[in-house]
């Protein structure tokens, strides 16, 4: 620590961890141990802090490493796609979605004003109207695949 008592920040890494499911095995480890973090502890705090969320589910996460060895996280809500694909009760997007005859899956414009709602929930999305949202989400839909419906 320095005289004022401050951290210093070594290295920022933003990277996608499953929720509950984070593990010394790659990609987490790895990345954690070029930075010299202890990456048992971020294992045990991360898996207890993603209890919440379904076992699995890719959340978007930024790792601060200090120069003490320490870190801190912060995670996202998940990506729309995740989102979409779980709505749908489809484990896979179309291979070459706009193309094939049939969508793999349906969702509703409820269930896409739901995820709206939820993603508003990030700061960095804050700011973006709920219209706009929906709209970009009902785009995500379509290049997985899922028809959208009322």
């Amino acid at each position: 620590m320095s005289a004022t008592g401050a951290r210093v920040v070594k290295q920022i890494v933003k990277m996608t961890v499953p929720a509950g499911q984070a593990a010394p095995s790659p990609p987490v480890g790895p990345r954690l141990g070029q930075m010299g973090v202890n990456i048992m502890s971020f294992c045990k705090d991360f898996n207890a802090s993603t209890a919440q969320y379904r076992p699995g589910l890719p959340l978007t996460t930024k790792i601060v490493a200090y120069t003490d060895r320490t870190c801190t996280f912060t995670t996202r809500t998940p990506p729309v796609s995740a989102l979409l694909l779980g709505v749908a009760g489809v484990a896979k997007g179309a291979s070459s979605p706009g193309k094939s005859a049939a969508p793999v899956g349906t969702v509703s414009l409820k269930q896409v004003y739901a995820i709206a709602t939820i993603k508003t929930g990030d700061l960095h999305l804050a700011h973006v109207p709920l219209r706009s949202m929906c709209k970009s989400i009902i785009g995500t839909a379509r290049s997985c695949g899922l028809a959208v419906v009322r």
